[in-house]
């Protein structure tokens, strides 16, 4: 069964950045359009940035100028750059398929953005 796996989320003060990788051993990222999702407790989970297999990435108006969507697919690794992080950025981070695959989700890396 395929899983997304998650990492480099952690603690940040407000301002800093952050760089989240995403692998998923059995997908092929190079043909396929990705995002990346965060969850906030009690909230549902939300699309923070798409990605398409031909370069279009498009993202939430509140991370705009701040959160860059890239991919190596030579590595078949995604990553999303989050710079000039806010308190309300602060959340479980999720990489997926655009359309999520039953059982793929990971376990997530956390980022919390505290002073």
């Amino acid at each position: 069964q395929v899983k997304f796996v998650e990492s480099g989320g952690g603690l940040v003060q407000p301002g800093g950045s952050l760089r989240l990788s995403c692998v998923a051993p059995g997908i092929i990222f190079s043909v396929n359009s990705l995002g990346w999702w965060r969850q906030t407790p009690g909230k549902q989970r939300e699309l923070v940035a798409l990605n398409t297999w031909d370069g279009h990435t498009e993202y939430i108006d509140s991370v705009k100028g701040r959160f860059t969507f890239s991919r190596d697919n030579a590595e078949n690794t995604v990553y999303l750059h989050m710079s000039n992080l806010e308190s309300e950025d602060t959340a479980v981070y999720y990489c997926n398929l655009r359309i999520p695959l039953a059982g793929s989700w990971g376990q997530g890396t956390p980022v919390t953005v505290s002073s």
